[in-house]
């Protein structure tokens, strides 16, 4: 049993929450998983042997990172049958601590899809040392692999993610402008405005879990993402809601909000200069839960009027 007063165990644990946090969300993509997973690792962390605890930091770390593991055996066969397509669930950074996610480059939802094609080691290894900063020489002792392992897992995880991550990324302020524009140009039915802000390419995500509609395939080319916009997000939008512009996972995102103040979706964008290369549309109600209304910058909510049936032609 362990010497040191409950009292310090606790104090101690609290110190390192917000990085346990940090490595079970990015490993996970679930705020309500990651909350699981830093409670078990107190639970084990309380009931440890002094001796074994030399470093709290190291040991609370090797805790999380291996329940992450053990978790995502599990997870694996529940996205497989999961229905439609899984994306992370989102988190409102605007209204929370620094400290809870620290960088935000690395939680946002497309460097987080990114994350589920690499193996669950993979993925781990790659985060302990480009996001935490650890050395192989820690990593290896957090997963038990050899350090060459180690390296050549990371290598590999560096390589896919560099070629897929988008290149010439706009700053913060300029992605703002961007969501913004984007909203406007849905609110008055701009299809022109629409089109120039989308890539050729760009693709649209959804995911709805089964539990609400929303597409199970994605959606690529401009064209067809231009009339899904138009047609099946802004025709089919409840009525008495409205949207605003948050920062969500460290980037500007559309939250569009019911009348009742809970969350209908969270929209999130990937920009490659000043076009939209991919949009996550987040409506998986389970996966919003912890969305709160934090009286974020409102912006201008579509509205069904006689202008939108003017662009009928047009789309």
């Amino acid at each position: 049993m362990p010497t040191q007063p409950a009292e310090t165990r606790a104090q101690i644990f609290e110190q390192h929450r917000g990085l346990l946090f940090s490595i079970a969300y990015r490993m996970l993509g679930s705020v309500m998983e990651a909350e699981d997973m830093v409670q078990e690792a107190y639970l084990r962390y309380e009931k440890a042997q002094d001796k074994d605890v030399q470093c709290p930091k190291a040991y609370l770390t090797t805790i999380i990172t291996r329940l992450c593991l053990d978790h995502l055996k599990s997870a694996r066969i529940q996205r497989e049958n999961y229905v439609g397509m899984w994306l992370p669930e989102p988190v409102l950074t605007d209204s929370s601590p620094g400290a809870l996610l620290g960088e935000h480059e690395s939680i946002s939802i497309a460097f987080l899809v990114l994350l589920e094609n690499l193996s669950p080691v993979e993925r781990a290894i790659f985060l302990l040392r480009d996001v935490f900063e650890y050395s192989f020489t820690e990593i290896a002792r957090i997963v038990d692999k050899s350090e060459a392992n180690c390296r050549r897992y990371y290598r590999r995880a560096k390589q896919f993610l560099l070629e897929r991550r988008p290149r010439f990324e706009p700053s913060t302020d300029e992605q703002k402008r961007l969501v913004e524009s984007f909203l406007q140009a849905m609110a008055t039915g701009d299809v022109e405005r629409l089109i120039q802000m989308l890539a050729e390419d760009v693709v649209f995500y959804g995911d709805g879990g089964g539990k609400v509609s929303a597409v199970r395939q994605p959606i690529t080319g401009r064209e067809a993402v231009k009339r899904f916009l138009l047609l099946g997000i802004y025709r089919l939008l409840p009525p008495g809601v409205h949207i605003e512009v948050a920062q969500v996972n460290g980037s500007p995102a559309l939250l569009l909000w019911g009348y009742d103040d809970h969350p209908y979706f969270v929209m999130t964008f990937t920009f490659a200069g000043n076009r939209i290369q991919a949009i996550h549309n987040i409506l998986n109600p389970d996966k919003l839960t912890h969305i709160r209304h934090a009286g974020v910058q409102s912006a201008s909510a579509p509205q069904n009027d006689s202008s939108a049936e003017a662009d009928d032609k047009a789309v």
